[in-house]
């Protein structure tokens, strides 16, 4: 039985959302985000454990509100950073010695599968870099900032049309082998080097990461739209059943 475990960065503001309230607390379903997509991640047998990183002053709240949870799997909160790999690194130190894998999934994605987990862990496993990822449906095109000349608006001049066909929307989960996430990490300290996502710090090595299909259902919630988006989908899922 392969060690799996999981990081939950859970630390952002949302301030693209609009609110007061830090998105990873808004509820869906009556659940707070983070809540309900622990549940997603803890729906797949194959994780081993949890860590959530979050900000320093819901530690406390959080560990509170997942001791009630009863995951039958440990789940260790840690003060979380300014980014998502601050926040990740964070998590890093309590990850177990013997963790095979580490998974790495939005606290704000809440409507993963366990089909999908199953599909990027069984990836990671066989090529130790795995993302969940969607292919581009819009074209889409390189730019440049520049000077609004109608004086109004933000501008920008293109450069370049990249093929579609070229180009994947990375989701998460993001599954690595922990000894490589773990050199990952330490090069990119090293380095004074920052990326969006995992998989960009492993990239930069040199390392294959491998695409597993995703789903456009599989969303981030980023802004105000997305939670009705979320609420339809799920009524669907439901619905389906």
């Amino acid at each position: 039985m392969n060690h799996v475990t999981a990081i939950l960065p859970a630390a952002g503001l949302g301030t693209r959302m609009g609110t007061e309230m830090p998105k990873q607390f808004l509820e869906l379903d009556g659940v707070p985000l983070l809540i309900f997509t622990l549940r997603r991640l803890a729906a797949c047998p194959a994780i081993t454990d949890f860590v959530i990183a979050t900000r320093v002053e819901e530690v406390d709240a959080i560990a509170a509100s997942v001791a009630k949870e009863n995951l039958g799997r440990p789940v260790r909160v840690v003060r979380g950073g300014d980014t998502r790999q601050d926040s990740v690194a964070n998590a890093l130190p309590e990850v177990p010695p013997e963790a095979d894998l580490i998974l790495v999934h939005d606290a704000v994605r809440p409507l993963v599968t366990k089909a999908q987990i199953e599909c990027v862990i069984a990836e990671a496993l066989s090529c130790d870099a795995a993302i969940l990822g969607v292919p581009a449906m819009d074209t889409v095109k390189e730019v440049k900032r520049g000077a609004p000349q109608s004086g109004s608006g933000d501008v920008a001049l293109i450069t370049a049309t990249i093929p579609r066909e070229r180009i994947v929307l990375a989701q998460t989960p993001q599954v690595f082998r922990a000894s490589l996430l773990l050199e990952a990490f330490a090069k990119a300290r090293q380095d004074g080097v920052s990326a969006s996502d995992e998989a960009g710090l492993i990239e930069r090595m040199g390392r294959d990461v491998h695409v597993v299909a995703g789903s456009e259902r599989n969303l981030k919630i980023t802004r105000p739209g997305d939670m009705q988006l979320a609420e339809f989908y799920l009524r669907e899922e439901r619905a389906s059943r």
